[in-house]
């Protein structure tokens, strides 16, 4: 099965945070090797010392990453990326302050070598009401957050906590059920930002049996579902670097993860993709579909609103999906419902 490369895209109106959004990413990699696509290197400033070479279009860093100038053509320097000899954990595009982020998404949605992972766009807290308020400015805002599979409120601590509530009230209208995270500069936890840090489905009955998790199997004779209160085998007040001082992985997630032993309908799977439940940020799996005796076996990947399936080998699969959601808000009883 060849592995697709997963793309995220990062939008948002001028001033409010993208590129600090990145900067942390690639700050706190932690292993990824990311390939990095902006319009203009001017507005990076990255940390000199994680810069390894800067040429041309091209700055490589220290931890593997490369950031690469837009010149011509996305699409492009998209292929560029892909047919690289260089192995890559994903691609990320820095969508420009004005832009509309669906179409940067829609090439990830078209391209066969890569896989949407998600559309995180940023706003500014502190003047989205005044900007939204400007005609000129409100369509541009609202095309954005509608494209987008999580949406980051930057700068709360500029602003007063009943402005950030009513933003909050403002874009749920505009959005209904997309993700929201409060952050000060863009500090946003990688686990957000990537579905990479979802367990592979072989990892699945370890993960249900670390020493340190406490586990709750949901009750279904056909599944065994498990909520992580912890999240990512993390244990109770550990600091993890993703994340910042004082807080772990269970501060904020909980993850939650299934053995389906049916077999799926096609046309079920697709109007679950299309309606997903709230609350469910990441969703990936392995899931059979037609008949028991000759299953048609498909990879699932969700991303805050936007889902896919793809027929898949089936040599050596075992049915399994996971999925992670902040803590307290994942549907884990609308999710065993359906796949168990």
């Amino acid at each position: 099965m060849t592995k697709r490369l997963p793309l995220t895209v990062i939008g948002g109106f001028l001033g409010s945070g993208k590129t600090s959004l990145l900067n942390h990413w690639l700050r706190n990699a932690n292993g990824q090797r990311l390939a990095v696509l902006v319009n203009d290197f001017g507005s990076l400033n990255i940390d000199a010392d994680l810069i390894q070479s800067n040429a041309g279009d091209t700055i490589e860093l220290t931890n593997g990453c490369v950031c690469c100038q837009i010149s011509d053509d996305l699409s492009l320097a998209l292929i560029k990326i892909l047919d690289s000899a260089e192995l890559f954990s994903a691609v990320v595009v820095e969508a420009s302050g004005v832009s509309d982020p669906w179409r940067i998404a829609q090439i990830g949605r078209a391209d066969p070598g890569l896989l949407l992972d998600g559309v995180v766009v940023t706003v500014n807290a502190d003047s989205f009401l005044a900007q939204m308020a400007d005609p000129m400015l409100s369509d541009t805002l609202v095309r954005q957050l509608k494209a987008a599979s999580l949406v980051v409120l930057n700068h709360c601590d500029l602003t007063t906590p009943d402005t950030v509530q009513q933003v909050r009230e403002k874009i749920a209208r505009i959005v209904d059920t997309t993700p929201m995270f409060e952050a000060r500069h863009a500090e946003v936890p990688l686990p957000m930002l990537t579905g990479l840090s979802l367990p592979a489905h072989d990892a699945l009955p370890a993960q249900a049996a670390a020493a340190d998790c406490t586990c709750e199997a949901e009750d279904h004779p056909h599944s065994h579902a498990h909520s992580h209160s912890h999240g990512h085998g993390h244990a109770h007040g550990h600091a993890d670097p993703e994340l910042g001082a004082g807080l772990s992985h269970g501060d904020i997630f909980e993850t939650w993860s299934s053995r389906p032993t049916r077999i799926f309908s096609l046309a079920d799977l697709k109007d679950r993709m299309k309606t997903p439940p709230s609350g469910l940020l990441r969703l990936k799996g392995f899931v059979p579909t037609g008949l028991p005796d000759q299953p048609v076996w498909y990879e699932i990947q969700f991303a805050g609103k936007y889902g896919s399936l793809r027929v898949t080998p089936s040599a050596s699969l075992k049915a399994g999906v996971v999925a992670i959601g902040l803590s307290g808000q994942l549907p884990r009883k609308l999710l065993a419902d359906f796949f168990a």
